[in-house]
């Protein structure tokens, strides 16, 4: 039998804002989680979040948010 792997990643919970937020993060929106696919930079400073459901989210400037992100360890 062999020893299991240790994976070398890590989901931890960051606070983000329209400045950091990144393709991947997964936010938890009404008990339900969402991944970010793809994102577009508004005017003044926010953003336009389009998740792997379909589902939008306009992050204004000072909307901060908790996500899990994936950490490589290292």
């Amino acid at each position: 039998m062999k020893a299991p792997v240790p994976n070398p990643a890590m989901a931890c919970p960051i606070v983000i804002t329209s400045l950091d937020v990144l393709r991947g993060d997964v936010i938890l929106i009404g008990g339900q989680p969402c991944r970010v696919t793809d994102l577009f930079q508004l005017p003044g400073g926010g953003k336009h979040l389009r998740f792997e459901s379909g589902e939008t989210l306009t992050m204004q400037a000072r909307t901060a948010l908790v996500a899990l992100r994936v950490q490589r360890k290292g």
